[in-house]
């Protein structure tokens, strides 16, 4: 677990003030997961084991109940464990998943480790070739100045090579050239050679040439890619990697249903090459929506995957296996998110914290989650998003204003063109969504439309009849007096 630091609280305020997850953290105001956690560490040390295997989990759960903050928290608990991670967003236009080229760059432009951060795969290579040094000191007893250590290293590099060799040519020998150029101190052609190694698609032929390889990492050849950069991390110190797929419903949205079949036969290619040990240290989280489960827009879509991951769940989620390949997050209710409220009021980084804990007490937190879920007609599973902006408003300005009484002037205004398309049917009342080939991200916020400006003075949340009613004509923002 990371130390509650000055700078990891500011840190953690900043993402909630802008609507987003934070990167580190997490745990600090975590709930729901508790259960869900112990297995899937206790999965990560079967991957870490060094037989051989890797493992995946799908994560399904209602827009809103913390699929990505689930996954976020998990890769630092993996990172502890010495696991490399990388999260890929899933989207039509940026990150298609039929095209595992552009998957395969994503995930090495965010590969992260615990030592080095996000874009680590420089220092994964340099660690790996660092350890081929060593193999030559503590096997051959020749120090790095023997005149013997070049030739010898060489020759160790060639072993190392060679299960690569048999499996992907280009991959080994673009890291024997990088080998080189790095030798030899020409650092513009080996920072080109390990752009190429990422997957980047306008890499010089100039730099190429110089491992004889040409074109750039396709489709097919992406996966086998990814399982030279598992063995890089095996052979330079780390555990494996965790690679998470964020958002995977956006291929339900995706025209024609032959695109949709690529995609899901990526993932089914996925499940079968680690049921076959063929990505040895790999760890992959999915998540989506329950309709991307269910649907046949979905992996029923594709029933080999469907048979793969089917998982049948009980009314009660107590008793949920959380062994199982697919398992669901509990979706958020008021006392949930008003405990968040009070994780969040605690590790909040106040220059005049007794103020703050006085002013944002229990009482105005329970006030507070009750405004805002009755905003969207209820649904708590919404909510958590604005409920942690508005706090944390809140909480800065009690902390920099001595007059300023949250009880007695704070009001909550939902200004739409800021709402995301899952909070905006709710607070209008509608049903979840469905699923447009127009919208790239389920996250993607709407185009606002020129409106006139809502009325002076507090009003309630609409009613139901009034979203029904003018379904095209949104207010430009709702007024919730305190």
């Amino acid at each position: 677990m990371t130390t509650l630091t000055p700078t990891l609280a500011r840190d953690i305020a900043a993402a909630l003030r802008s609507g987003a997850v934070p990167r580190t953290g997490l745990e600090h105001f975590a709930t729901g997961l508790d259960r869900l956690l112990p297995v899937i560490e206790a999965e990560l040390r079967e991957v870490a084991d060094g037989s051989g295997r890797g493992r995946s989990k799908w994560i399904r759960g209602e827009y809103g109940s913390g699929k990505t903050f689930a996954t976020r928290l998990i890769c630092a608990r993996a990172r502890e464990q010495g696991f490399a991670t990388t999260e890929v967003q899933i989207s039509i236009n940026d990150t298609p998943l039929h095209h595992l080229e552009t998957v395969y760059r994503r995930m090495m432009e965010r590969l992260t480790t615990a030592a080095h951060g996000e874009g680590a795969l420089r220092a994964v290579v340099d660690a790996w070739l660092y350890e081929v040094g060593e193999d030559v000191i503590r096997l051959k007893g020749v120090g790095e100045d023997d005149p013997q250590f070049p030739a010898l290293l060489d020759k160790r590099l060639e072993e190392k090579l060679a299960e690569l060799s048999t499996r992907n040519p280009a991959f080994s020998q673009v890291l024997r050239a990088y080998n080189n150029a790095q030798q030899t101190g020409d650092f513009q052609i080996a920072q080109g050679l390990l752009a190429w190694l990422a997957g980047q698609p306008h890499v010089d032929r100039s730099v190429t040439s110089r491992a004889g390889v040409r074109g750039a990492v396709d489709g097919q050849a992406a996966l086998t890619f990814l399982r030279g950069v598992l063995q890089l991390l095996r052979q330079s110190g780390h555990t494996g990697l965790v690679l998470v797929l964020d958002e995977v419903e956006t291929i339900q949205r995706m025209q024609p249903a032959a695109t949709r079949e690529k995609s899901l036969n990526a993932l089914r290619q996925l499940v079968d090459m680690l049921a076959g040990d063929e990505l040895p240290g790999l760890y992959l989280l999915v998540t989506g929506t329950p309709s991307f489960f269910d649907d046949y827009k979905g992996i029923k879509g594709l029933q080999p995957l469907y048979q793969r991951l089917a998982t049948r769940f009980d009314a009660d989620p107590r008793h949920d296996n959380l062994r199982m390949p697919q398992v669901r997050l509990p979706a958020f209710d008021s006392s949930r998110l008003l405990e968040v409220g009070r994780r969040v009021r605690d590790l909040f980084p106040a220059t005049e914290g007794e103020r703050v804990y006085a002013r944002v007490g229990d009482a105005f937190l329970t006030a507070l989650v009750d405004k805002i879920t009755s905003g969207f007609g209820g649904r708590v599973s919404v909510c958590p998003r604005i409920f942690l902006r508005e706090l944390v408003d809140v909480l800065d300005k009690v902390d920099q204003y001595e007059d300023y009484d949250p009880v007695a002037q704070y009001k909550l205004v939902l200004d739409e063109a800021a709402l995301t398309p899952e909070e905006l049917d709710a607070h209008h009342g509608n049903a979840a969504p469905v699923p447009d080939a127009t919208v790239t991200s389920p996250r993607a916020a709407r185009t606002p439309r020129a409106v006139p400006a809502a009325p002076e003075g507090p009003s309630e949340t609409a009613p139901e009849a009034e979203a029904a009613d003018e379904p095209t004509t949104p207010r430009a923002s709702i007024r919730l007096d305190g």
